[in-house]
């Protein structure tokens, strides 16, 4: 691997980079919007079956309409994620694809023919099948869309924290040993949770979105007025949940990978009693000097906050990124090695399993063997820490982390804030009905004894309308705000402690691959433009009955 790393040029890696991230951002564009859609249409259909009302009926294969074109969209940009693995990361799927090609491989056999088999029903069974089995199909696209992520998600949740395997030096691959240690990882779990939960947020603003154009454009009213009812619910309860389930992800980081953490915040040097992060002058465009300034400047922080957040004591120890440099000792007592000690033990792996490797081709004796897969089995929790000449090098990129996890964090708060108010505005709960009086005499400028005769959600202020429309992209890039964190937050490393991102390249011409990211590109810019032309086209169309208008 050592010989293969010196013809990898510098500019392939960058290019494999930029190109994967590239990928992945499209294809983050339209996966939430599907898992989204899919409760709402589910919820839509739901009502359908109960009430047998061919309104509810409409509304479902209105919201299913716009489902269809997002998910068509969301598999082709997957399926060339997919491959990239394989062109661009050759090393990297080579070194772990036993493991790596388990989840994905269950993903496409099981979750993807799932949705592929539902869908169809879904679409074109609506006089085919029963009610019953109709509403099975719809929910089971929506399930199936959602075990696909779960499975991706696992992939991805143990390249940041990889677990059940074991380094094989005789075929120098990771191979599986746990199957359910893969899958059920609590980092998964965690992962999962946030991640599909911050999807419903995303479909529920664009469902609400659209019902506030329709009111603008007075048309649509009751599909309008309907359909923000069920996407203030799924919002608010969505918004609500990704907090709880952010909490929990804090906490597996602070964990797991201690070094994205202290990026997340710029905690250059740790402690007991954090406090958490509210504002701080970090240069969004240079690496700050961590190992001489004491904190960023113009801190604003919410005191013990951080230690609550990652350990759930306010007086918890946090280590920050000079602490995790230079080693420290953990609250039960046991010491973190300083990286410069992690670097020569993954060098005294890598040569031990290349005198190992020697050894065998030449028939040393068993002594000699079982001596050197001792070091190498002592030192392997480092191995990857043995290909880095620089241990500034193990420091993310500070101020992408801690601004992109600001946003996520600042823009969720106000889609907490959005739906509350827009769930006490549509639905009416007695002992609310006072606060609700208050709150529409306040937005729609009326005397509080007059809001409830004259304002209703279809007589807002037409300003009103566009707050959901704004909050639109917004929901957007505070969700790709999250990714950007947890993957810029574990870099190096494609595989946490394990490889880094220059050792799991593949060995091609940086040209070629910089070509391939102009193509798609150019693709993925044309999808993109494609979808929100037929999505505009179908939102302007509307539902397939035009008489549910109040």
């Amino acid at each position: 691997m050592n010989d293969l790393l010196l013809n990898i040029d510098a500019g392939s890696i960058n290019w494999a980079r930029a190109q994967f991230a590239l990928t992945a951002i499209y294809h983050w564009l339209f996966v939430p919007l599907t898992l989204g859609l899919a409760v709402i249409m589910g919820i839509c259909e739901t009502i359908w079956y109960r009430k047998r009302d061919v309104f509810w009926r409409n509304c479902a294969k209105f919201w299913q309409k716009l489902f269809g074109i997002n998910f068509a969209m969301g598999v082709a940009t997957g399926i060339i994620l997919e491959f990239e693995f394989g062109t661009n990361w050759s090393n990297y799927s080579w070194f772990v694809g036993d493991i790596f090609g388990a989840p994905l491989a269950v993903e496409g056999i099981v979750a993807f023919f799932m949705e592929s088999t539902f869908v169809a029903v879904m679409f074109f069974g609506w006089k085919k099948v029963s009610p019953g089995f109709h509403l099975a199909s719809t929910w089971l696209t929506g399930l199936g869309a959602t075990i696909s992520a779960w499975w991706i998600l696992v992939a991805n949740a143990w390249m940041q924290y990889p677990v059940g395997c074991e380094f094989n030096p005789d075929t120098m691959r990771n191979e599986m040993v746990s199957f359910f240690d893969v899958a059920l990882s609590p980092f998964a779990i965690d992962k999962f949770c946030h991640t599909v939960i911050s999807a419903w947020i995303i479909g529920a603003i664009f469902v609400v979105a659209v019902s506030c154009w329709y009111l603008m454009q007075k048309r649509e009213t009751k599909l309008a007025i309907e359909s923000i009812k069920i996407g203030a619910i799924v919002g608010l309860i969505a918004s609500l949940g990704a907090a709880m389930t952010g909490h929990k992800s804090a906490q597996s980081v602070a964990e797991v990978q201690p070094m994205k953490l202290a990026a997340m915040e710029a905690l250059y040097n740790g402690g007991t009693d954090v406090g958490l992060t509210a504002v701080a002058w970090v240069n969004p465009f240079v690496q700050p000097d961590y190992l001489s300034e004491e904190s960023a400047p113009l801190k604003i922080e919410m005191p013990y906050a951080l230690s609550f957040m990652a350990t759930n004591d306010i007086h918890g120890y946090v280590p920050g990124i000079n602490d995790i440099l230079n080693g420290y000792t953990k609250p039960d007592g046991t010491r973190e090695p300083s990286v410069d000690e992690k670097i020569a033990r993954g060098k005294q792996a890598i040569s031990a399993l290349a005198a190992y490797r020697k050894a065998k081709s030449e028939g040393a004796d068993e002594a000699t063997l079982n001596a050197q897969l001792t070091t190498i089995k002592e030192n392997m929790p480092y191995f990857g820490y043995g290909y880095v000449k620089d241990k500034a090098d193990l420091v993310p990129y500070v101020p992408v982390n801690f601004w992109a996890f600001r946003i996520m964090v600042g823009l969720g708060c106000i889609f907490i804030l959005y739906f509350a108010i827009l769930l006490l505005m549509t639905v009416r709960i007695p002992w609310l009905s006072a606060i609700t009086r208050r709150l529409l005499a306040i937005v729609c400028i009326l005397p509080e004894t007059e809001a409830d005769d004259r304002c209703t959600i279809a007589t807002l202020p037409k300003w009103h309308y566009w707050v959901p429309i704004i909050l639109v992209p917004l929901a957007y890039i505070a969700s790709e705000s999250g990714w950007l964190v947890a993957e810029f937050g574990r870099q190096p490393w494609t595989i946490q402690d394990m490889l880094p991102t220059w050792v799991g390249v593949s060995d091609v011409d940086g040209f070629s691959v910089a070509l391939t990211f102009i193509l798609f590109l150019i693709l993925f810019t044309t999808m993109l433009a494609v979808e929100i032309s037929i999505m505009l086209k179908q939102i302007k169309k509307g539902p397939e009955s035009s008489s549910n208008s109040l």
